[in-house]
């Protein structure tokens, strides 16, 4: 067995995990593309492992769990360095390291789904065939919803990202739509200068619902050599910090598509920030950075949300008929 398919296996315990949260009756779900939600909170892709975060709460007490993304055989990731810390966040260009699909097929999948979490498995690629091919593997599996990611750098896309041209993010959702009948999230960019526009694309081309924001684009040099800390160079910015500008992301997307169910992603590390978000628009939330540094943060955030959904029976109403605040 490879070192990268020993990742999970060699982690995994004969013993029950210690959850440091007691089992909870949830009042207030949600639905997103026709998915219900226990909660509208979930993992952002790359942030969750089901062995080790399951070592402190039940994960299906999520309102879903997104796995990190997964390509066609397995990837190595980048050189490292591959993390900077940065003010109010971090900088990371791990570079989608993962097993590939089969293994997240024979694995991940299963043990999560036998949790009885809702599941979302985020796909990755370098182009369109990529993408083709792990879409062609999940069709039937046992996935609640697929989540494109659509930042992947695509060398059929010049080293650009898919997500920055919607007519490349156009061509990719008419290759894909048609290979699976699963809920399908595109997962956005920020690093756009109208992320509506590609939203339009994704939404045109058959997508079901929108995630907002990937990481924004940064670095961080190393003042004793004058050069990167980073071996990539430049990486994704994650934290606190990106709040702000994912918050106006899913602001701008909602105004222009009024129906499309949005997952709002960034910068979320407390019940009241997720709940910013739902208030500008989104159907749900999912917790990434702050799982970093403490793996129990999207359980945490859900329960403290929860408690600030109960004085807000306008809001519950609309989240738990598929709706949203605006």
């Amino acid at each position: 067995m490879s070192e990268m398919s020993n990742m999970s296996v060699d982690m995994e315990m004969n013993e029950t995990p210690t959850s440091v949260y007691e089992p909870h009756e949830w009042k207030h779900g949600t639905v997103v593309a026709g998915i219900p939600w226990k909660n509208p909170v979930g993992t952002a892709s790359g942030t969750f492992q089901v062995d080790a975060c399951g070592r402190f709460y039940d994960v299906s007490q999520l309102g879903s769990v997104t796995t990190k993304g997964v390509s066609p055989v397995p990837w190595l990731g980048n050189p490292g360095v591959r993390t900077a810390e940065c003010p109010g966040g971090t900088v990371n260009a791990v570079g989608l390291q993962n097993p590939g699909v089969d293994h997240y097929l024979d694995y991940d999948l299963p043990k999560l789904k036998k949790l009885g979490a809702t599941v979302i498995a985020n796909v990755a690629g370098h182009c369109d065939d990529d993408y083709a091919q792990v879409v062609e593997k999940l069709a039937d599996s046992n996935a609640d919803m697929l989540e494109i990611n659509v930042s992947c750098p695509n060398v059929t896309h010049g080293g650009m990202s898919v997500g920055t041209d919607p007519v490349a993010l156009s061509r990719l959702m008419d290759r894909l739509r048609p290979l699976t009948n699963k809920p399908m999230i595109v997962k956005l960019t920020p690093n756009v200068t109208d992320i509506a526009a590609i939203a339009k694309s994704a939404v045109e081309g058959g997508a079901d619902a929108l995630s907002m924001i990937n990481t924004l684009v940064g670095m961080r040099i190393d003042i004793r050599t004058g050069e990167p800390i980073i071996a990539n160079r430049t990486g994704g910015v994650s934290g606190p910090c990106v709040f702000p500008v994912g918050l106006a992301c899913v602001w701008r997307v909602r105004t222009a598509l009024p129906d499309v169910p949005i997952i709002g992603i960034g910068g979320i590390d407390s019940g009241k920030k997720a709940l910013e978000y739902l208030y500008a628009g989104a159907n749900a939330v999912e917790v990434g950075g702050a799982a970093l540094y403490d793996p129990t943060a999207p359980i945490r955030v859900a329960l403290e949300l929860e408690e600030l959904l109960d004085s807000r029976p306008q809001l519950t109403e609309k989240l738990a008929k598929g709706d949203t605040w605006r």
